[in-house]
């Protein structure tokens, strides 16, 4: 069995080659094109002297209803990052942001910008330039623009070109950029000082004791040190001003001093910064209180774990899975385990399915942090990975026939087959990820808005409910005691078994094609007999009384990188990406938008090949002849959106409806304002009555 340990690890490897592209609006213009939050890039001189500074602004415009980010977003969304292309020895500052406002939603606390704000960057011009040379400024930024339901990401590439000259400065710019500046918390030059102790922190700032303050509230720039949704008790104190609000870590756990910024009036602000101390508990009088708890975040949580738990249940029955789940049953239908023995092989394989679902979960989260627009079955997306679970299926399907088994190695037996049982759970939650079933759609896409502690909370509920009919058997011995007896039945139901992992085989060569051609998929089968023929060879060895080899194993562990290197760069065939089915159009944004307008129902829904789930509703409920009928008397326009290769752009349209990944199905009636969300399960009774 180590070479199917091995093959599990080289997958999970596999999994950070995965991903998409971020999307990306390039204009190179100073100003930015994204739909819901316009950036300009301002130069406050365009002549800059040498051996001088000169100030960019970021003049950033959100559309009404919409919000951008501070550098620190709170509970959800990241900040703008910013990626300069300068000219030699210019060096550019980090972003000056303005003082935020608060902006609760679900009770998550983000620190945005509902109205235009301008981040302040400072490019140092190294001296000895003469003057004329030309200074092109180039940047790439990536960030996330919000309403209150949905949240979308957006990018440009702005340019501006400056002139080594005097650095003349106009009165018009002087005034933007003085009015710019003010809004920028200024930095306090007296040392603040905090203490986390008991679940709690408080901070103790010198203020002068006669000086205004208004609205106060402390934005920390220091990420991990506080909850950010807690409420907030702010008090003058004498001389000083103490905040004391619920810490989000322990002390130990707060990395250095804290940083963040005092607001002390409508935009005004000052930068702090606090070292660790004793902070005397405040006899002042309160100045405000603001916050929420999180009890919204808590029952959120809940709720997505339950329907993502629910939704792992049901992907036991699916055909990649559900020979794996039997193996294991019958495994334990042998009785040759002990109630000790076989509650630990149950345990051992649920830790492998969770292990498995919070590893892609984290992955997941990580690539969206960073702007790619990625969901469940993520790595799908990639031809490299399919050729890979191509291999596996085969392999797991040629061990099903009976040509060759799997060796058990020393530590296996060692852990009384613990191992065995982990590795296994890790293949089941694996070759599970391709499948969104009932529930599982609305519970991922929750956790993607969660906290990433909740986030990963919920991929670990999937990962549970995929492991629990194997945990049920393992821990009742009733439901073991109703398992058939052992017999020479088990072998032929092996067999059996294979039926199903052989038309999984048969569907990600099917799969492999559509995303990298009919050449790809021509490579990835003559690269699945040469594994056959290498694991027959090991069978026959085996039948012989000797063990695969050393050779074998290693000659199969070559072809699976040789597959990967061989599919690399391989695109599908033109005209499989042009197919739709007939009456149907590809989806796009304008042309829903035009549809819409022309006062049309449209039934969108997107899909992609590695999808079972999708598969399954297109032949039994979306390309039937009622539905076609339903949807031509009607005058419905139907679009579809193939997210097989991972497009960016409907990645973040899916992101827009709260779902992690396919199926999505949505219906626009004719002047809707927003679109009806269809089940993840249809049927074409349920189309035809649109």
């Amino acid at each position: 069995m180590r070479w199917f340990h091995d093959v599990v690890v080289t997958l999970l490897a596999l999994l950070l080659l995965g991903g998409s592209a971020q999307a990306s609006a390039a204009t190179l213009d100073p100003v930015g094109s994204g739909a819901h939050l316009k950036i300009t890039l301002v130069a406050e001189s365009r002549t800059p002297a040498a051996g001088q500074t000169v100030t960019l602004a970021l003049e950033s415009a959100p559309a009404p209803g919409w919000h951008g980010y501070w550098q620190n977003p709170g509970d959800a969304g990241f900040p703008a990052k910013l990626d300069w292309t300068l000219p030699k020895g210019v060096t550019a500052s980090e972003p000056a942001y303005p003082v935020p406002g608060r902006l609760i939603v679900a009770d998550l606390m983000n620190y945005v910008f509902e109205k235009p704000y301008a981040p302040l960057v400072t490019l140092k011009i190294p001296a000895g330039l003469a003057v004329g040379t030309a200074l092109p400024v180039r940047l790439k930024t990536n960030y996330l623009v919000c309403s209150a339901e949905v949240c979308v990401p957006e990018s440009a590439e702005l340019a501006i070109d400056l002139v080594v000259g005097d650095g003349t400065i106009s009165t018009e710019m002087r005034a933007r950029f003085d009015a710019w500046r003010r809004a920028v918390p200024k930095p306090l030059d007296a040392q603040a000082t905090f203490q986390s102790s008991n679940g709690r922190i408080r901070i103790a700032i010198p203020y002068p004791a006669g000086a205004a303050l208004g609205q106060a509230y402390f934005y920390p720039i220091t990420t991990g040190a506080l909850d950010y949704a807690a409420a907030q008790t702010v008090t003058q104190d004498g001389d000083r001003i103490v905040i004391e609000t619920k810490a989000a870590a322990s002390p130990a756990a707060v990395p250095g001093p804290l940083q963040g910024v005092l607001q002390i009036g409508a935009q005004q602000g000052l930068v702090v910064t606090a070292g660790a101390g004793t902070v005397a508990a405040s006899v002042g009088t309160s100045a405000t209180a603001a916050g929420l708890g999180g009890a919204g975040v808590l029952n959120a949580t809940l709720i997505a774990f339950a329907g993502a738990m629910l939704g792992g249940l049901i992907l036991n029955i699916m055909p990649c899975v559900f020979p794996i789940l039997s193996l294991k049953a019958l495994s334990l239908a042998r009785g040759h385990l002990d109630e000790r023995h076989a509650r630990q092989e149950a345990l051992a394989y649920a830790a492998g399915v969770v292990a498995v679902c919070v590893a892609l979960g984290g992955v997941i989260l990580a690539l969206r942090a960073g702007g790619t627009a990625v969901g469940w079955a993520f790595q799908l997306q990639d031809p490299r990975a399919i050729v890979v679970l191509l291999l596996l299926t085969v392999a797991l399907s040629l061990n099903l026939s009976g040509l060759f088994e799997i060796p058990t190695p020393a530590f296996v037996n060692r852990s009384g087959g613990a191992g065995g049982a982990f590795a296994t759970g890790a293949l089941a939650a694996f070759i599970a990820t391709p499948c969104t079933g009932p529930f599982m759609g609305a519970a991922l896409g929750a956790a993607l808005v969660l906290p990433w502690g909740a986030a990963l909370a919920v991929f670990a509920g999937l990962g549970i409910g995929l492991a629990l009919p194997f945990l049920a058997l393992g821990f009742v011995p009733a439901l073991r005691r109703r398992l058939p007896k052992p017999g020479l039945w088990m072998e032929t139901f092996r067999r059996v078994l294979a039926i199903p992992m052989w038309l999984t085989a048969i569907a990600l060569a099917w799969v492999l094609g559509h995303e990298a051609g009919v050449d790809g998929m021509a490579i990835g089968l003559v690269v699945a007999l040469l594994f056959a023929v290498l694991l027959w060879v090991g069978g026959v060895r085996q039948k012989k009384g000797r063990a695969i080899g050393a050779v074998i194993v290693v000659s199969l562990l070559a072809t699976v990188a040789a597959s990967v290197w061989l599919i690399a760069g391989r695109r599908p065939d033109s005209a499989a990406v042009a197919a739709v089915p007939g009456g149907a159009e590809p989806f796009t944004e304008a042309r829903l938008a035009a549809l819409r307008q022309a006062g049309r129902p449209v039934f969108v829904y997107f899909t992609a090949d590695w999808c079972l789930t999708c598969k399954v509703n297109e032949k039994a409920a979306i390309e039937t002849e009622a539905t076609r009928k339903a949807f031509a008397d009607h005058k419905v326009a139907v679009l579809i959106g193939d997210w097989t290769n991972g497009d960016p752009v409907m990645g973040r349209f899916i992101e827009q409806h709260n779902r992690a990944g396919v199926p999505l199905y949505l219906y626009y009636a004719p002047n809707a304002a927003e679109p009806r969300v269809l089940p993840q399960v249809l049927t074409s009774a349920m189309l035809s009555g649109l």
